[in-house]
């Protein structure tokens, strides 16, 4: 049976359309299919999507860590998007013909490859250990910010950069299943307003389960953004958490702008009906993750 891998990878470069176009050939360039890019100057950030199996995945991700490493320096970088990496967020997920466990064995091999670069490496979600830790949690400053699980070596394989390489900081590497990424645009509101909205509906504040919402300015956009990952879109349907945000923000006075799937579309929207009840910018057949596994697979790829 064909095994299909997904990779997410987040970078700390949203505003030169070159590095991304260099990341993802780093992944076709090993047989992987690219399935999309996302480029954002205000939070600084790109996110490249694509599926192969688990070696051509694994042979692309240290490919593409090395672009990174090459082109991004966060002593330079100011963007309003969390980060702790130039490859910041490393996520595997599977999809066709393999479990976690084996998609778990992926990540770490990732993982020790990237440490030979010398970059620190975090693990999270169903990588880490324990199981279950957070971005969050990661990217929490001061004490309460973990180590990293695995230090960046030198050449000869000795420890050199345990908590950030200089210019290239560390990199967040997980197992996890098929997320909705999306960011809802709101005008109308401060930044507070919107903070609070994020921390009414996130798990954290007693809200959606599965749910993490930040909110963000988009100075360049001169909006606010509710910023989410939801880790269920089974279990609690996007549209239900569309219309909480919406409602909260008509009654503190402000509206919804729109709605920005990052990366691929999960099979909760598919039809064409609920993207325009959530108003999904720039939305297709072709955005939807299930109809590009199902020809990677009829096809036989990788």
């Amino acid at each position: 049976m064909i095994q299909v891998v997904e990779a997410v990878p987040n970078f700390s470069e949203g505003r030169d359309p070159a590095f991304v176009a260099a990341a993802a050939d780093a992944f076709a360039a090993t047989g992987c299919e690219v399935l999309h890019t996302t480029l954002d100057p205000d939070h600084h950030r790109s996110v490249v999507t694509v599926i192969g199996s688990p070696g051509a995945v694994e042979r692309g991700s240290l490919a593409a860590a090395e672009v990174a490493l090459e082109r991004i320096d966060l002593q330079r970088h100011r963007g309003v998007h969390p980060r702790v990496g130039a490859l910041d967020v490393l996520p595997f997920v599977p999809l066709h013909g393999i479990d976690m466990e084996a998609v778990m064995g992926l990540s770490r091999r990732v993982a020790h490859g990237i440490a030979r670069l010398g970059i620190p490496v975090h693990f999270y979600a169903r990588a880490s250990r324990p199981f279950g830790r957070t971005l969050a949690a990661i990217r929490r400053r001061g004490p309460g910010r973990p180590d990293a699980d695995l230090p960046g070596l030198d050449d000869d394989g000795r420890p050199v950069h345990t908590r950030a390489h200089p210019t290239a900081g560390a990199t967040c590497i997980g197992a996890r299943d098929v997320l909705l990424a999306w960011n809802v645009d709101v005008e109308g509101l401060s930044l507070e307003s919107a903070r609070k909205i994020a921390a009414r509906i996130r798990e954290a504040g007693g809200g959606f389960p599965g749910l993490r919402a930040l909110a963000l300015r988009l100075p360049r956009q001169q909006r606010m953004q509710i910023s989410m990952n939801l880790e269920d879109p089974i279990a609690t349907h996007p549209t239900e958490v569309f219309h909480a945000i919406e409602r909260r923000v008509r009654r503190m006075g402000g509206a919804v702008q729109g709605t920005e799937v990052i990366g691929m579309c999960p099979d909760q929207l598919a039809d064409p009906a609920v993207a325009r009840e959530m108003r999904i910018r720039d939305w297709s057949e072709n955005r939807v993750l299930g109809h590009h596994l199902r020809a990677f697979v009829g096809g036989g790829s990788g």
